[in-house]
């Protein structure tokens, strides 16, 4: 464990990659072969899963501390981190043991097979084992929410220079189902079969926001145009006889999407599709709207009705895999013309289609194209060179996203609650309404959007101007307007003004305009007539 905070030292001290990669490689050329992969697991997003639920930890760290609860929880949006609060509340230890990172994930693991009195004396002893550092690794491996200042791909590099191979190669090796309880470090990054898992997919390839013209750019004939669909990013694998389903989170979705079943039946083994997964409405031959696909994001079995209601399909829009030859080095173009021979002539049942290309001759010819998007449910188009070979992970030049500008209302905040983390102490997630007649309406919340320094100004006000407490949010005066953008609107049954909107967040602070002359909830019903 201490070789392990020593990294997270190292890793924390700085904001240099190139030291953050220098101290991950030293690790994983010195490390235990376990630690290692728990580190790779730890750094990929797979953690262990919450063994005390964080009212607990509080009360226990009170208790060996020897304070009120209340200091405890006094100090918490202080110091903004509950792992941090209870590693510099404890007393020092009474010994520490030199015992590895695996030690410890073992130790948390057994905690789902024990009763509540001995979770309670295993985290004491824990804590009287381990110096402030290694017990603050160690409280957020207890609460599940490790996270680290390091991307998987800074990993993958660091890894690169430990072990001499590509960083491709290993990024498709850290790809798939695998778990540390699953394989070994040398199964999964020494051993040279990289195929050897038929469910693994690919790394992601991901684009870069366009903030200016496409002018810039180039010659429009040196690039593919595509339409930005809103859906969910995926892979579809047909390998061994099975077929497997990838969404760009590295998430196994295979059971909850069962209409690509029938996959295996209109295409060949070895075969990988990159795409977007849709609800799609066939009469339109359009995508459905998203709420109708998230009604089965989170379901791992899908009633029939749903499946009748919102079925799925893959809009295609490159092949990665053919007969299972890895196709990614060729350019884009080709990966196309194959992809469109691959599918052309599906028959309907087929549970994909191409995403076919938007042919322009000018920008300006593709900018009025794309101002269409939303007729189509699209949020934008997508802007790919034809030469491109399908990369890994977000590099910037080849692949763009250009979205369409966001729908915008004026809404006055009406709630506000502290944030987490390093934004404890600061009021960052607020609650806004519309009018309608001379009530405001709730119908968003945002938290995202503002500067640190305005964070900081409605933080002051909100503490001086609140008129309720309901638990950790507080009623405010409804004075403020916020510019709200929003990519989609969509009815909601759920919600009491009747509408859902996709990714609000606050994108101006409207001193210029008082609360009487925010929008109201007619003009938001006009957005969604309009592009709902």
């Amino acid at each position: 464990m201490k070789d392990f905070a020593a990294l997270f030292t190292a890793i924390d001290q700085t904001t240099r990659t190139s030291v953050k990669v220098a101290a991950l490689a030293d690790f994983f050329r010195t490390a235990r072969d376990h630690d290692k992969l728990w580190t790779i697991a730890l750094f990929s997003g797979r953690r262990p899963k919450r063994a005390v639920n964080t009212t607990q930890l509080r009360e226990w760290a009170a208790e060996r501390a020897g304070l009120p609860l209340w200091l405890v929880e006094e100090c918490y949006p202080i110091v903004g981190d509950l792992a941090e609060t209870i590693a510099l509340v404890l007393p020092p230890p009474s010994r520490q043991d030199d015992l590895p990172l695996t030690h410890w994930i073992t130790t948390l693991r057994a905690l789902h097979r024990v009763d509540l009195d001995a979770r309670h004396a295993r985290i004491l002893d824990a804590w009287d084992r381990l110096d402030a550092t290694e017990r603050f690794l160690f409280n957020k491996l207890i609460t599940g929410g490790f996270r680290i200042g390091v991307s998987r791909k800074l990993m993958t590099r660091a890894l690169a220079q430990a072990t001499g191979q590509d960083e491709p190669v290993l990024a498709h090796k850290l790809m798939g189902g695998w778990t540390p309880e699953t394989t070994s470090y040398h199964a999964l990054i020494e051993a040279p079969d990289a195929e050897a898992d038929d469910s693994r997919p690919y790394p992601f390839y991901l684009a870069y926001q366009l903030d200016d013209a496409p002018e810039g750019l180039g010659k429009p004939e040196d690039w593919l145009a595509e339409w930005k669909w809103d859906g969910i990013r995926g892979q579809v694998l047909i390998r061994g006889g099975d077929h497997h389903v990838w969404s760009r989170g590295e998430e196994l979705m295979t059971d909850r999407f069962p209409e690509f079943a029938r996959a295996k039946d209109f295409l060949p083994t070895g075969t990988v599709i990159d795409g977007e997964i849709v609800a799609w409405d066939e009469d339109a031959d359009q995508p459905l709207p998203f709420n109708a696909l998230q009604q089965r994001i989170g379901r791992k079995t899908v009633p029939k009705k749903l499946l009748r209601e919102a079925p799925v399909i893959l809009l295609a829009y490159d092949l990665l895999e053919q007969d299972g030859q890895d196709l990614r080095d060729i350019p884009l173009g080709d990966r196309r013309a194959r992809l469109t021979a691959l599918l052309d002539g599906l028959p309907p049942e087929a549970p994909l289609r191409a995403s076919g290309a938007i042919y322009f001759e000018t920008w300006d010819a593709l900018a009025r194209t794309r101002a269409t998007a939303r007729d189509l449910r699209a949020e934008g188009v997508m802007l790919k060179r034809l030469d491109s070979p399908y990369l890994s992970g977000r590099k910037k030049g080849d692949w763009w996203k250009w979205k369409l500008d966001p729908l915008v209302v004026d809404a006055v905040m009406i709630y506000a609650q502290q944030g987490s983390g390093r934004r404890a102490n600061l009021f960052t997630d607020f609650t806004f309404a519309l009018w309608q007649d001379d009530e405001l309406v709730p119908f968003a919340k945002a938290y995202s959007g503002l500067t640190d320094a305005e964070f900081n100004a409605i933080t002051a006000w909100v503490r001086k101007n609140t008129l309720q407490r309901f638990g950790p949010v507080r009623q405010v005066r409804p004075e403020h307007v916020f510019e709200i953008a929003f990519e989609g609107i969509q009815p909601s049954p759920r919600h009491k003004s009747g509408i859902a909107l996709r990714f609000p967040r606050m994108s101006r602070w409207r001193h210029d305009k008082t609360a009487r002359e925010a929008n109201s909830l007619d003009d938001l019903k006009d957005l969604l007539n309009a592009f709902g």
